[in-house]
């Protein structure tokens, strides 16, 4: 199960092609798996839209409108996945699906790494996973403020997730 309290996807977007805005959501559920020894795997992340976080709260209400991210009809953003790719023992690639304002979309993800361990506060093994990809905002129906604002995301999933 995810821990949401160590869960936090982030995105990376161009501003006016002279600075890059980083931004996080802090409230997220769901599931991770990874089998080494079968090398398979499965995610399945809930985003709550509204607690999108880009360090500005002007900034934080404006991504919340129909502009963007539209909380109020599309409340959460989901990514999917069946399909982790090894190499070696390593798991190297999630092949998954990424719902944004109601268009569902593959996007995948590189993992740069997996790591786990026996935690001492929940005496359960721990793992933590980071992992990248890119999309085109606008492939959602996000184009507001195109093409000053970008529309190639940079998406990063930081997730820690605890052994039922």
């Amino acid at each position: 199960m995810i821990e949401p309290g160590h869960t936090f996807p982030s995105f990376e977007v161009g501003h006016f092609q002279i600075s890059m805005f980083r931004g996080k959501f802090t409230k997220t559920s769901g599931r991770a798996m990874i089998d080494r020894a079968a090398k398979t795997g499965s995610v399945d992340i809930a985003i709550e839209a509204a607690s999108v976080d880009i360090g500005n709260p002007r900034l934080n209400d404006h991504l919340k409108t129909k502009d963007f991210f539209n909380v109020e009809q599309f409340p959460v953003i989901t990514y999917k996945a069946d399909t982790v790719k090894f190499n070696g023992d390593a798991p190297a690639s999630v092949e998954g699906n990424l719902t944004l304002l109601g268009v569902t979309r593959p996007v995948p993800l590189a993992i740069n790494w997996v790591k786990c361990f026996q935690h001492p506060m929940f005496k359960k093994e721990v793992c933590g996973a980071d992992a990248i990809g890119t999309f085109r905002r606008s492939d959602f129906g996000m184009k507001y403020g195109l093409p000053a604002h970008g529309d190639e995301i940079t998406l990063r999933i930081q997730i820690e997730a605890v052994h039922d």
